[in-house]
């Protein structure tokens, strides 16, 4: 039965807590002591251990667990990490992310996702800046928390990170997510709405990706995918303490606002202001945020309300842009803090660069403005069984016309789903002679890591072909093996090519 890896990374936060003399406290021994126990974690299996990467070139072997079966047929098997000491997600900062982002970074190839336990109160900051900081994204990377630790009776610790096992194990969602209450989040979507109930996080201005109960429903027209042939990875440095975040009240002082802008070594400033981004119609305020603009402060205008974006619907929005300040649009405080430390960290980009940045979209954190277009709906498309079969025969065939066609008259996006034998297109295209057919899927978001029905990627395919190009152009798009598949791969490789009298040196 196939089972998936996933990387459990604890990081802190109530999930893991136990009650102590004075109060909650961090448990260490988190797996052990509260998931080993308990039936939907452990199957009861045999103990099998794993490599974990602790830290640069530093890998160690640890004990697993497994779930039992899903109506899938398939488990998760998942090892922990263990910050030590535990974060305070009340004290965490870019520091503590970027120790998060190494953490996947090191293990990006020894585990197919990952799921990070951590904090509420700062989990929308993490789960925020994680999505700016890792770059060409192919796993799902799950951030969860609980309102109150599994030690306890009634908890909702169980739910979330079982919820998010069972997410991180079956589907391929390249996105930095936030699992809450059983639903999945955009990780720099969501913000955290409620101290106390379960229903902790909620995100706004865009629909959940997915939702947990007998069943998951994913909203795949949703999923972020990357689009570059780029591999995986992160960037670990911000700048959290070059930006600030100030909320416009009635009777704001201009002076106040000068006081802010005056900070040293200020890069950028997050402007909370009224209903569609508007602030009170001063001269002397307008003029303060002029000045700081000119003085190459970044200052992005993010709404005070949940639901919304700001706009230039009133005149007092429309004279903040003529001062210089971006329109963040409907992103979250959260969002658009980590996203401005995420820029302005990036020596090559200028400061106009990063106030157009702010108003795009670069991780599905804001919806940009478009004009509206009229059209006629579109005539009844064939079933997507109908169309991906299609779209099998025509990669076969290497008929690269035939595979756009069908890709362009079908809504659904077919790239990430498996035919009648496990196979993706992608799977398909990695055996296939046409390598500019790989290299459209991949340019439109395919996925390499998705496994087939035998627990293989289009990678392993390619090289069992022995097809090299292919190879080497999945590798450079983040492909890669598990530790354990890379010698079985490369005897396929070299019997491909004596039979097809090739002779080349191939790293896998």
């Amino acid at each position: 039965m196939a089972e998936s890896r996933v990387l459990l990374i604890m990081t802190g936060g109530t999930i893991c807590m136990v009650r102590g003399p004075n109060g909650y406290v961090p448990a260490k021994g988190f797996l052990e002591s509260c998931l080993k126990p308990r039936p939907s974690f452990n199957d009861g299996s045999p103990v099998k251990q794993v490599p974990v990467a602790v830290a640069d070139g530093v890998t160690k072997m640890v004990d697993t667990l497994r779930t039992p079966p899903s109506k899938h047929s398939r488990r998760v098997r998942f090892a922990a990490l263990e910050f030590d000491p535990l974060l305070d997600s009340s004290s965490i900062n870019a520091k503590g992310w970027g120790e998060i982002a190494r953490a996947i970074q090191r293990n990006y190839t020894l585990f197919d996702s990952f799921v990070i336990l951590h904090g509420t109160d700062s989990l929308a900051y993490t789960s925020s800046a994680l999505s700016f900081m890792i770059n060409n994204l192919g796993k799902s990377v799950i951030l969860t928390g609980s309102q109150a630790p599994m030690s306890e009776l009634q908890n909702d610790a169980t739910d979330n990170l079982l919820g998010s096992l069972i997410i991180a194990g079956h589907y391929m969602i390249p996105e930095v997510c936030l699992f809450f209450n059983h639903k999945l989040f955009r990780g720099n979507r969501a913000t955290k709405t409620n101290a106390h109930d379960f229903h902790a996080f909620t995100s706004p201005n865009f629909p959940p990706l997915a939702r947990v109960g007998i069943s998951a429903n994913i909203n795949w027209p949703l999923i972020e995918r990357p689009s570059t042939m780029q591999p995986f990875s992160v960037q670990t440095s911000l700048s959290t303490a070059h930006v600030a975040c100030l909320r416009i009240f009635p009777g704001i002082l201009p002076e106040m606002v000068r006081g802010v802008l005056a900070l040293k070594n200020l890069r950028g400033l997050v402007l909370e202001t009224f209903g569609a981004g508007n602030a009170p119609e001063d001269g002397e305020l307008i003029g303060v945020l002029k000045e700081g603009a000119q003085n190459g402060v970044v200052i992005v205008n993010v709404t005070q309300c949940q639901v919304g974006s700001v706009s230039p619907l009133y005149a007092s929005a429309t004279s903040l842009a003529k001062a210089g300040v971006v329109f963040g649009l409907d992103m979250t405080s959260e969002a658009a803090l980590t996203k401005l430390s995420c820029l302005l960290a990036n020596a090559d980009l200028s400061v106009q660069e990063i106030r157009k940045e702010m108003s795009r979209s670069i991780r599905g954190e804001l919806t940009e403005q478009s004009e509206i277009h009229f059209a006629h709906p579109n005539s009844f498309l064939p079933p997507k069984v109908s169309s991906l079969t299609a779209l099998g025969y025509a990669v076969a065939n290497g008929s690269h016309e035939e595979i756009t066609a069908i890709i362009k008259e079908t809504k659904e996006f077919l790239l990430n789903e498996f035919d009648y034998s496990g196979n993706t297109p992608l799977h398909l295209a990695a055996t296939c002679a046409n390598i500019d057919i790989l290299r459209d899927f991949l340019s439109q978001g395919a996925s390499v890591h998705l496994r087939n029905r035998d627990g293989r990627t289009p990678l392993f395919l390619a090289a069992e072909a022995g097809i090299e190009r292919n190879v080497e152009l999945l590798k450079k798009s983040g492909a890669h093996l598990h530790a354990d598949e890379v010698d079985l791969a490369i005897l396929l490789l070299k019997k491909a090519q004596e039979a097809s009298d090739e002779n080349s040196d191939w790293d896998i």
